[in-house]
C-alpha cells in the first residue's frame, strides 16, 4: 500500500507583511460600514421625500380640494372642460362678458405683461386704441371705459373684472340674449366676489365663471 504524497506545507508569510493584510482588510471593512449608512439614508430621503411625502400631499388635496386640485376647471353640461377659473380666455360674439385685454394672447403657455413703462409711448397708444374700441362696443363715452378693460394684467391671464367693468357690459350683453338689464344685472352680483377675508384686494367678478352661468342659463331657457 503506497504511503500518501505528502503536501508543500505553506511559505511563511512575513509577519510585518500578514499584519499590513490585516491592516488593509480593516480598512474595506471600515470604508463599507461608513458607506452602508450613507446610501441608506440617501435611499430613505429619496423615497420619504420624493414619494411618499408627494403622494401624501397629492392625497390630501384631493380629498380637501377636490375642484382645486384639478385646476379649477369648468364643466359644460356633458362634462366637457370648457376652461379654467383660474385663467382668462377670449370669448368670440357680444352675447358674451370679454375680459381685461392680454399680452400673452390668453395663451397659458406665453403668460406675461407687456412690461412697457407708463411713459412708454406705444402703451399710450395701445391704451387709447383700446378705450376708442371698448366705448365704441359698449356705446359710452371713452372717459367712463373702467381701466380694467383697457390695461392688461401682469400675466395676461387674469379672469377677474372690477364690478363696473362687468356692468358696463351688461346692456350688450342682454340685449343679445334677450335678458332683460335687471335680471342680468342679479347676475352679475350673484357673480361678485366679495375681498379676500373681508380685507385683502377689491371686489372682483370672476368673467368665466360668469360667462359659465350664462350658458346654464340659456341652456335652462
Amino acid at each position: 500500500m503506497n504511503a500518501p504524497l505528502p503536501f508543500p506545507a505553506p511559505p511563511a508569510v512575513p509577519p510585518r507583511a500578514a499584519a499590513r493584510a490585516v491592516a488593509e482588510r480593516e480598512a474595506r471593512l471600515q470604508q463599507t460600514a461608513q458607506w452602508r449608512p450613507a446610501i441608506m439614508l440617501g435611499a430613505g430621503s429619496l423615497l420619504l421625500a420624493g414619494a411618499l411625502y408627494a403622494a401624501g400631499g397629492t392625497t390630501l388635496a384631493r380629498l380637501a380640494f377636490p375642484a382645486q386640485s384639478d385646476g379649477s376647471l369648468l364643466r359644460d353640461a356633458n362634462g366637457a372642460v370648457r376652461g379654467s377659473a383660474l385663467l382668462a380666455q377670449p370669448f368670440a360674439g357680444d352675447g358674451w362678458f370679454q375680459s381685461r385685454p392680454s399680452a400673452a394672447g390668453h395663451d397659458p403657455m406665453a403668460a406675461a405683461g407687456s412690461n412697457m413703462a407708463r411713459s412708454n409711448p406705444a402703451l399710450a397708444a395701445r391704451v387709447a386704441e383700446a378705450t376708442a374700441a371698448v366705448a365704441a362696443r359698449e356705446e359710452m363715452a371713452p372717459a367712463d371705459v373702467p381701466a380694467d378693460l383697457v390695461t392688461q394684467s401682469g400675466g395676461g391671464l387674469d379672469p377677474h373684472l372690477s364690478p363696473a367693468a362687468a356692468q358696463v357690459q351688461v346692456r350688450r350683453v342682454a340685449r343679445v340674449r334677450g335678458m332683460s338689464e335687471p335680471e342680468l344685472l342679479a347676475l352679475v352680483k350673484a357673480h361678485t366676489e366679495a375681498r379676500q377675508w373681508g380685507v385683502f384686494g377689491q371686489p372682483r367678478v370672476n368673467v368665466m365663471r360668469l360667462n359659465q352661468a350664462l350658458m346654464e342659463h340659456a341652456r335652462a331657457q
